[in-house]
């Protein structure tokens, strides 16, 4: 079984919500490195939001704090991405990360390089 495993992504319309959900069994811990990335077309990976080891709360790419939440169900392994008010621009693959030797205490937590476990990813497509 993939240690990270995303669910909830689909076909939705303009202005509509989603929640994303990634299981990971013995990576998402209490005060885990985790984060949620996304890759549209012909586009660079890039950071969506996520939780660093030692940090109060989530953590936001600019733009994305708006209409994303990051949460975490630590009894239930999971991390979820809440999507309000989607535009065709969300479109993507979204990526759930871990970073099992809490470097991001120390490195960017937007890195891609930061993270050495990655999901499948969970494919979200909005129509105008």
């Amino acid at each position: 079984q993939a240690p990270l495993v995303e669910s909830g992504g689909g076909s939705v319309e303009t202005g509509m919500s989603l929640t994303l959900a990634c299981v990971g069994s013995g990576y998402i811990v209490r005060d885990s490195c985790m984060a949620w990335f996304r890759q549209a077309p012909g586009q660079a990976r890039a950071a969506v939001a996520g939780f660093t080891s030692g940090a109060v709360g989530p953590k936001y790419a600019d733009s994305m704090k708006d209409r994303f939440t990051v949460s975490q169900d630590i009894a239930k392994s999971t991390l979820y991405l809440h999507l309000f008010n989607v535009m065709p621009a969300d479109s993507a693959i979204y990526y759930c990360a871990v970073d099992r030797a809490r470097n991001c205490r120390y490195r960017d937590w937007k890195r891609i390089t930061t993270y050495d476990t990655w999901g499948q990813g969970t494919q979200v497509t909005v129509s105008s």
